[in-house]
């Protein structure tokens, strides 16, 4: 497995350089997570005030140019499968309280803990209702949570379109208005994945310092989740984009999120 070279990153003086280039290792995560430890609440803040302004002006103006997507795929999506032509679910968002601390590590793994407790569901952000076109069959979730995968069965022909030029993901445009997104941030998770990755990587509820994004690092580098396993090496791009907030990195990503549209690169 090839190693992250810091020095090498840092004298490429880019962003896009490294992608797909090597996958985190243990020892990389855990070092991301005490950078972004010591990231100051108020660095933090002041980023994050200045991410609402700029959520607004690009979510307003995202909704006002594709108004005409909308309607096309409203009736596109009626016409090829029965069911609602917006699909609504609960995520969790933001957590306000910096307690997060890496040697929770501990009380998660310790054996005197119940299997009971250990998978018990516990909320560490705020919950929302995340907006989105539908892409699957009506009952596509009938036997449970379950990921998307490469070529699954359960996406309409619809669907795929949406999901591979990441159209069904405008309707997200009004979650951030309400305040519930960011254009750029860590992807929304459901409370169900978020509880069964936390107890292996308790670093994984740090990326919620952040109000999750529409489109992010992780999103742009590593394309849609399709396992549990896919969502713990991913948290190293989520812990990456926090330690580096900044309006530039939200430019650059929104730039390599155009690139991967039109590309489709990562659909599923």
């Amino acid at each position: 497995m090839p190693k992250f070279n810091r020095t090498e990153f840092a004298n490429t003086g880019g962003f896009l350089r490294y992608e797909m280039e090597f996958e985190p290792a243990s020892d990389d995560l855990a070092s991301q997570a005490a950078v972004v430890q010591r990231v100051s609440p108020a660095k933090i803040g002041i980023a994050l005030r200045t991410k609402r302004v700029f959520d607004i002006v690009v979510a307003c103006l995202a909704l006002a140019v594709s108004a005409p997507l909308l309607v096309a795929f409203a009736i596109a999506i009626k016409m090829d499968s029965r069911g609602p032509v917006f699909f609504a679910q609960e995520r969790i968002g933001l957590n306000r309280r910096r307690t997060e601390r890496r040697n929770r590590r501990l009380a998660v793994t310790s054996d005197s803990r119940t299997n009971a407790d250990r998978r018990k569901s516990i909320n560490p952000g705020r919950p929302f209702r995340i907006f989105k076109f539908r892409t699957m069959v009506a009952d596509a979730e009938r036997f449970g949570p379950r990921l998307a995968s490469e070529n699954d069965p359960r996406v309409t022909r619809v669907g795929r379109l949406m999901r591979r030029t990441r159209i069904d993901e405008i309707p997200q445009f009004l979650n951030v208005i309400r305040g519930d997104m960011s254009i750029i941030g860590p992807r929304p998770e459901r409370p169900f994945f978020i509880n069964e990755v936390r107890h292996e990587v308790p670093e994984f509820t740090m990326r919620l310092m952040v109000k999750p994004g529409i489109t992010g690092l992780a999103q742009v580098e590593n394309g849609y989740t399709k396992t549990i396993d896919e969502m713990k090496r991913k948290l190293f791009y989520d812990l990456k984009y926090i330690a580096d907030l900044s309006l530039m990195q939200e430019i650059k990503i929104l730039f390599k999120t155009f690139y991967v549209v039109v590309t489709g690169k990562g659909a599923c």
